[in-house]
């Protein structure tokens, strides 16, 4: 009879459901990007991007709130299509950057809002200032990728910063304080 009970018991947790673990996950530098946008005078947008990426995500599948992501790239990696004005930008008009300074975000919480979408809530640090921001994302796809042959991450995701908090205020409000972020990244499960 004990025989019995321990195989039953052995089939069964060999039938249960395993859980997966979280996965590691590298940030694919080619197709990640931060794009942002903010008025000038009121009579356009100017538009520019953030590139060279490092970072690593956490992805719990099971449970996405357990997840976590950590970002950084260099102020110098900005682009916005015309050199005279990222050099204004990197003055000490603006940031006033240095090679060395680097954008980080850490996240500290995620609030799943729907089957695919969170609240990311975290630290940015920006121009040697560290605030808390929350980043509304979304999951585009998560599975093998075709190429590649490995698991991988997509995302998308927005927020709205005061450039003045930051202390890049210079010229506001005509130039306008709020800056709309847009961000899509890929990561590759980590080897």
């Amino acid at each position: 009879m004990r025989n019995i009970v321990f195989a039953a018991l052995g089939a069964a947790l060999l039938a249960a459901p395993v859980a997966a673990a979280p996965q590691a996950y590298t940030l694919d530098a080619s197709h990640s990007q931060i794009v942002f946008s903010y008025n000038h005078l009121g009579f356009s947008s100017t538009y520019g991007m953030f590139s060279g990426f490092n970072g690593d995500i956490i992805f719990d599948q099971d449970d996405p709130a357990n997840s976590s992501v950590s970002v950084s790239f260099p102020v110098t990696s900005m682009f916005t299509g015309w050199e005279r004005r990222d050099q204004h930008l990197l003055s000490p008009d603006f940031f006033g950057a240095v090679a060395d300074q680097t954008v980080r975000f850490t996240s500290k919480a995620i609030e799943v809002t729907g089957e695919n979408t969170a609240l990311i809530t975290g630290d940015l640090t920006l121009n040697e200032i560290t605030l808390p921001v929350v980043l509304d994302a979304k999951l585009n796809g998560a599975g093998d990728h075709p190429m590649a042959g490995k698991p991988w991450l997509g995302f998308d995701a927005t927020t709205t910063l005061s450039r003045g908090d930051f202390g890049v205020a210079r010229f506001a409000p005509f130039i306008g304080d709020a800056v709309e972020i847009v961000i899509s990244v890929e990561a590759a499960a980590a080897d």
